[in-house]
């Protein structure tokens, strides 16, 4: 497995003067995903959790619903210039009469760290319809239980705490508890190995767990978040505009800026308990 560290010479300057000290930088690679041997997808990702990141993939563009529908995974035809494996390509195979992803001229898969639907071209491409509708989820949540739930997700930040360069996922039930972290150094990455956790654990659909991110809320993690039936999305940053349109559309609590006992809620305020 790639390493998810990577240890460089740096030279540090400040008001003191400078030295020169090495430095733990976030490891970012390639991640080929194949689908019966087709390439499906590119992804620029921290190893490690890529079966994960896989599932959690398959599930948000709506190719899989549950763990039983991927057959097999397993790395291939990736080999560096000493012949040893990367781990940089994952071949899945779809479960007997799970439909192949359909990937036409309009739609290019390859994703950067920072976006994970640059390469689709219209909004009506993006937009995809969710097997499992988090709209009437009674999941529900107090104030002073989410007040919490960033500095318990920092403190399962240990690649963050070396490096500083990661975004971190994780899912967490009504009584605050995180039942799986990961982090990445593409936020959409983050999520997709989380749900893929639950995919791989049969908890999908999760409508009893809300979905906490170390960033900004994005419309694509809304999207995941809706495809996993995840009825609540917290970030500690800000949602954007289309964000809080796509979590009314699907029912979905949105909660931004949450910082201590400090938040703003967007949508689904009915799930939201004071005190």
């Amino acid at each position: 497995m790639g390493r998810v560290t990577v240890r460089k010479p740096v030279r540090m300057l400040t008001a003191h003067g400078t030295r020169r000290r090495p430095d733990a930088l976030a490891a970012e690679e390639p991640l080929e995903l194949r689908v019966s041997g087709k390439a499906l997808a590119v992804t620029m990702r921290t190893p490690g959790h890529d079966v994960e990141l896989a599932h959690g993939f398959l599930l948000s563009e709506g190719v899989i619903a549950a763990r039983e529908d991927i057959a097999a995974a397993r790395y291939c035809d990736s080999v560096d210039d000493t012949g040893r494996n990367t781990y940089n390509v994952l071949d899945l195979a779809l479960a007997e009469g799970v439909p192949a992803p359909e990937t036409g001229v309009e739609r290019n898969f390859y994703t950067t760290s920072s976006c994970g639907v640059c390469g689709k071209a219209a909004l009506d491409a993006v937009k995809l319809r969710t097997r499992f509708d988090p709209s009437g989820s009674p999941f529900s949540v107090t104030t002073q239980t989410l007040a919490g739930l960033p500095d318990a997700l920092r403190e399962q930040q240990r690649v963050f705490a070396a490096t500083g360069g990661l975004h971190a996922a994780g899912l967490f039930t009504s009584d605050g508890t995180l039942l799986a972290v990961r982090e990445d150094v593409g936020r959409h990455n983050a999520v997709d190995k989380v749900l893929g956790w639950a995919v791989l654990a049969g908890r999908v659909p999760l409508l009893d767990c809300g979905l906490l991110v170390s960033g900004r809320a994005s419309f694509e993690l809304v999207q995941k978040a809706a495809m996993a039936g995840v009825p609540l999305l917290a970030a500690v940053s800000a949602p954007s505009s289309l964000a809080v349109e796509l979590a009314e559309e699907n029912g979905i609590t949105l909660i931004g800026f949450l910082r201590g006992h400090s938040m703003n809620l967007y949508s689904g305020e009915k799930r939201i308990v004071e005190g």
